[in-house]
C-alpha cells in the first residue's frame, strides 16, 4: 500500500494561495481606488452586491459577500455617512429593511466598478479562458460547500 502524500507546507497548499490571490488583489484596490474614492474594501464589496441587487437586506450582504455581520453593519454605515446608501423599511415586513445605493452611490459605483473591471482584466490576462472556466466552476462549488457548511448548526 503507498502511503498517502505529506501534505504540503501551508504556503504551497490551496487555502493559503487563495487568500495570497485576495490579499494580493486588495493591497492595490485600498492603494489605488479606496483613497481616491474614501472607500474601504467592505464597502466596495457592499456596494457591488447592491449595485447588481438593489433592495437586498444586511443578512443577505453578508451571505452573497462571506463578511460577517459586523463588517456589514460598518460597510453599511460607511456608506450611509458619505449619502451612498438608502435604507427603506420593507412594506411587507416591518422588522426587514432594505437596501439601495443611492444616486452618489450609483454614480460611484459605476466608476469603481469600470476600474475594477479593468483589474480583473490585468489580473486574468495570463489565464486561458477555458481555464478560467474551469477556476469559476469549482470557486462555486467551493462556496457552495462552504455556504452548506456555515449554515448547519454547531
Amino acid at each position: 500500500m503507498t502511503p498517502a502524500p505529506e501534505p504540503a507546507d501551508l504556503p504551497d497548499s490551496v487555502f493559503f494561495k487563495l487568500v495570497r490571490v485576495v490579499n494580493l488583489t486588495a493591497r492595490p484596490f485600498q492603494q489605488r481606488v479606496g483613497r481616491q474614492h474614501q472607500l474601504t474594501l467592505n464597502e466596495w464589496r457592499t456596494m457591488a452586491v447592491l449595485g447588481t441587487r438593489p433592495g437586498l437586506t444586511a443578512r443577505q450582504v453578508a451571505d452573497l459577500t462571506g463578511l460577517d455581520k459586523m463588517a456589514v453593519s460598518r460597510a453599511l454605515g460607511g456608506l450611509q455617512r458619505h449619502k451612498r446608501l438608502h435604507r427603506h423599511e420593507d412594506p411587507t415586513d416591518l422588522r426587514c429593511t432594505r437596501l439601495y445605493l443611492s444616486s452618489v452611490g450609483k454614480s460611484l459605483f459605476a466608476t469603481v466598478k469600470a476600474q475594477a473591471r479593468q483589474r480583473e482584466a490585468e489580473l486574468f490576462a495570463g489565464v486561458a479562458p477555458d481555464e478560467l472556466g474551469q477556476l469559476d466552476a469549482i470557486l462555486d462549488r467551493l462556496i457552495e460547500s462552504v455556504a452548506d457548511r456555515a449554515d448547519r448548526p454547531a
